[in-house]
């Protein structure tokens, strides 16, 4: 009878394996969305909940003030956050009411479906990288993942969106020096620009992965300059449109945003008890909001440039052994044990086992993965390098690690899974050993 019953289930995971993934993992987060949506819209003076900086620009496209107002008061137009994710929540707004708990409903069940769509990018990626088997445990692996369920079905922000998009951007990288259709590489480039536009901390990667395509072309004897001057040209054409409307608006020249010193500067103002200070905030501090008011959004941004650089002047060794207890936080989840923090972040004992745990795994596998494959290891190895060096310098929690955890996910499987070669390998020359010692005494 358990046969008959498990004989169809193995079938359809045979034929439709990423089809059950993406279901299976929907179907977790829904639970975690379920049980959890009405704490979104509970009523509060701010509604900081409902997506913090992104919820109040969605409040304010809603009210028909455009693109501003990035924390409660209305403050006029700004660059602060990137805008695909806050006109998505403005349009669950439209449809369902402003802070509702139909609203939270809708945006966190759409973040689950994103969270779980991304088991395809994620096993077609583990799948070209080290093979089906892998790829398999990788998906399974996601539909379980706890960052996954948590920032997806229970936060009001674009970490399931950034980590589909991001995601399907590195899968494609992975073959890009197989395209020799220019459309292809106008393609990615265009792609890559709507990644950006939902989360702009994926802009750095871009030119290296041009540079991994670049350099495996030239390798092979095929030309890749122009390919690679066309897929830049995608990201700009799509980039900007947003880079003129800042500009019109703030006078601001860049493509997405302008809160990176202010972000410096909360991570670097000789107070230690958080990576992220929270008084160093407008939306946690009413001096620091006044601040922002009087000054205006450049201008503000302006004074914590001036503040971040003279305090990294001064203090050169503090930051630097700063930035290196960062970078650990970065990879381990452990700031600090002190009561006092602990209090505020409940969660950071477990969080550091798990946190580590799946880092430790991430090195074994990208040291097996390097032994074996080295073509298809450097965009994995390149990727766990260079994509966090911002957040070292800045600060660092499990949230910036989002965008880089399916990749963290498939390094991991692949770290189960020389641990298993090499117990087999230990096993067999253990039986050896004893077929050996049996026949010796014979």
């Amino acid at each position: 009878m358990k046969s008959v019953s498990a004989g169809p289930f193995r079938r359809a995971w045979d034929k439709h394996p990423v089809s059950l993934m993406v279901l299976a993992a929907l179907a977790v987060r829904m639970v975690v969305v379920i049980c959890g949506f009405r704490a979104q819209a509970a009523p509060t003076v701010d509604h900081a909940e409902f997506g913090w900086e992104m919820g109040w620009v969605a409040r304010s496209i809603f009210l028909g003030h455009g693109f501003s107002s990035p924390f409660f008061p209305l403050t006029g137009p700004t660059a602060m956050v990137p805008p695909v994710f806050p006109y998505m929540l403005a349009s669950m707004f439209h449809l369902f009411g402003l802070y509702t708990a139909k609203a939270a409903f809708a945006i966190l069940s759409i973040n689950s479906l994103l969270s779980a769509l991304t088991c395809i990018p994620i096993y077609f990626s583990a799948r070209y990288a080290v093979g089906e088997k892998a790829a398999r445990w990788a998906g399974i692996g996601w539909v379980i993942y706890p960052y996954a369920i948590y920032f997806s079905g229970a936060r009001v922000w674009d970490y399931a969106l950034t980590g589909l998009l991001f995601t399907t951007c590195f899968c494609i990288a992975q073959r890009l020096h197989r395209r020799r259709q220019l459309v292809a590489w106008l393609g990615f480039g265009a792609f890559y620009g709507v990644t950006a536009l939902a989360n702009p901390s994926v802009l750095p990667m871009f030119p290296v992965f041009l540079l991994l395509a670049a350099l495996q072309m030239r390798r092979d004897g095929k030309r890749w300059l122009l390919r690679c001057a066309v897929a830049a040209a995608g990201v700009i054409v799509v980039l900007t449109p947003w880079t003129i409307h800042n500009y019109r608006t703030m006078h601001f020249v860049g493509p997405v945003r302008d809160n990176f010193w202010l972000e410096c500067w909360a991570g670097n103002t000789g107070d230690t008890f958080e990576s992220n200070a929270r008084w160093a905030h407008p939306a946690s501090n009413a001096m620091e909001m006044q601040r922002y008011e009087a000054a205006g959004e450049i201008g503000y941004i302006a004074e914590k440039k001036v503040m971040a650089m003279n305090f990294i002047e001064h203090h050169p060794l503090f930051f630097a052994g700063l930035s290196l207890r960062r970078a650990f936080a970065y990879w381990s989840g452990f700031w600090s044990f002190s009561p006092s923090y602990l209090s505020l972040e409940p969660l950071e004992i477990p969080d550091v086992f798990f946190c580590t745990g799946m880092t430790v795994l991430m090195l074994l596998g990208a040291r097996r993965f390097w032994g074996e494959d080295r073509a298809r290891a450097l965009p994995f190895l390149v990727l766990i390098a260079f994509f966090p060096i911002t957040y070292y310098f800045t600060h660092a929690s499990p949230d910036y690690r989002q965008p880089i955890e399916p990749e963290v996910m498939v390094l991991a499987v692949v770290g189960v899974m020389s641990l298993k070669k090499m117990r087999g390998a230990e096993e067999t020359m253990e039986d050896e050993e004893n077929q050996l010692a049996m026949s010796s005494t014979r």
